[in-house]
């Protein structure tokens, strides 16, 4: 999960300050000796680091905060602005005025996944009532364009190529001249990467800006390389020029260091994050949300966002009544976890929660679990799903079979099933209005998420 180990260090130092009545110099210089020391674990850049921890302690180490009823809290105030300064304000795509054709150029090296973000970023502009091109101009790598039109039929978006050609340049500047005439918004150029930076790359990409207006360059960059990534920002700006960057493999990182590090050193935004590796899984980068998440804060405007795209809310207040009567049964469980899923699951929800984030109880979440309950629950029959208590031996014994587990762990998801149940019966109040499985109590249901 993105920035885990960034959250549990920097949430175990903001306790220890917590806990004091009142804080003297020498306790801010140590806290922020340990926060620079996570900081730099993390992987952000040294330069970012020392004038981070340096801005935080000067403003910590004030009559205001050192005298104030809740010092402690305000330092971890000032940590979270001083982060979302650092990481800058959220940016916006530059969309052609008028109804003119937007052309977004994206480049990158091999690996970061520029070719699965291309379409990705054509999904997302669809969500906004944008239709995309997708053009073909990596003329080089083998099954480049075999790749693209895979990923564009996936998102519903129509590729540009031109077969034998390979000049990027001309497949370019053809692919707006089709886009304009068929009434595309947006042209995506997919153009080469490379193993590495080198001069037939950079020229390459000079070559295109030079031929075709381009609205936006945005590198697409491999977050778990740290600080190669925001080395290769750099090179990349300096070269041929950018707007922003897509970081992909977001979620893959427990580090972050380049999320950190890529505005303060460029001076270039991220505009959207890789969150996984489905079709849907880009996300649009905001400063302030992912301070957030990063000190253990939650994200619930993320959140909200997501549940409003994702979830049926007439489903779920219909699911949150059968709850509250105690009629919860395994086809209600089948549909939350549907939709949690399409939320980006359980644990990303969770993460997103005011005082769950980085504290999530080890084990407490086990997605093969989950997979593993699902499998059985489908082995059941429509009767058997809608009421449980028919599930004798010989019925386990047969959903067992049918699921391709031992009989054990049919028996123990009936039996925690029935304890939530009740649980449920007897404890209406854990459920906070009509909302449904939004409205939860996690708390008092993480001890039934592992089923």
């Amino acid at each position: 999960m993105a920035f885990e180990s960034l959250t549990d260090k920097l949430q175990n130092i903001f306790k220890s300050l917590r806990g004091k009545g009142l804080l003297t110099e020498a306790d801010v210089k140590t806290a922020m000796k340990e926060v620079k020391l996570a900081l730099l674990e993390a992987d952000v850049n040294f330069k970012v680091v020392k004038s981070f921890v340096k801005s935080v302690e000067e403003r910590a180490i004030g009559s205001d905060v050192m005298n104030g009823l809740n010092p402690g809290q305000m330092v971890v105030k000032i940590v979270n602005e001083e982060m979302i300064s650092l990481m800058g304000e959220g940016a916006e795509l530059n969309f052609a005025p008028g109804q003119s054709t937007t052309v977004i150029m994206m480049c990158g090296l091999n690996g970061a996944g520029k070719t699965t973000t291309t379409a990705k970023l054509a999904l997302y502009l669809k969500s906004k009532g944008k239709k995309s091109l997708l053009a073909a101009c990596d003329v080089y790598r083998p099954a480049a364009v075999k790749q693209l039109e895979v990923n564009g039929e996936a998102v519903g978006s129509e590729v540009f190529k031109i077969e034998g050609s390979k000049d990027p340049v001309d497949i370019a500047r053809k692919a707006v001249e089709y886009a304009g005439e068929k009434g595309f918004n947006v042209v995506l150029l997919d153009t080469a990467g490379r193993r590495e930076i080198d001069e037939e790359l950079m020229e390459e990409l000079k070559q295109i800006k030079d031929n075709v207006h381009i609205d936006d360059t945005i590198l697409v960059a491999d977050a778990t390389t740290g600080q190669s990534a925001v080395d290769v920002a750099k090179s990349f700006d300096e070269r041929i020029g950018l707007d922003g960057v897509i970081l992909t493999k977001l979620d893959s990182d427990a580090r972050g260091g380049a999320a950190l590090s890529i505005r303060a050193v460029t001076d270039k935004p991220i505009f959207f994050v890789g969150i996984s590796e489905k079709p849907d899984g880009l996300e649009q980068f905001y400063p302030d949300r992912m301070a957030s998440r990063i000190l253990g804060m939650g994200d619930v405007l993320s959140l909200i966002e997501k549940a409003a795209q994702n979830v049926d809310l007439e489903e779920s207040l219909e699911m949150g009544n059968r709850m509250k009567k105690g009629q919860f049964n395994f086809n209600d469980y089948l549909e939350s976890m549907r939709q949690m899923n399409k939320m980006g699951g359980i644990t990303s929800i969770l993460s997103m929660l005011p005082g769950l984030g980085g504290q999530i109880p080890e084990g407490a979440i086990d997605e093969k679990v989950l997979a593993r309950n699902e499998a059985i629950i489908y082995s059941m029959t429509k009767a058997e799903r809608e009421n449980p208590k028919l599930l004798n031996p010989q019925r386990k014994f047969r959903i067992a079979k049918g699921s391709g587990v031992d009989i054990m762990y049919v028996n123990r998801l009936v039996k925690q099933f029935a304890e939530m149940q009740k649980m449920m019966k007897k404890m209406p109040g854990m459920l906070r209005g009509k909302r449904g499985f939004g409205g939860l109590n996690l708390n008092s249901l993480m001890k039934n998420l592992k089923f």
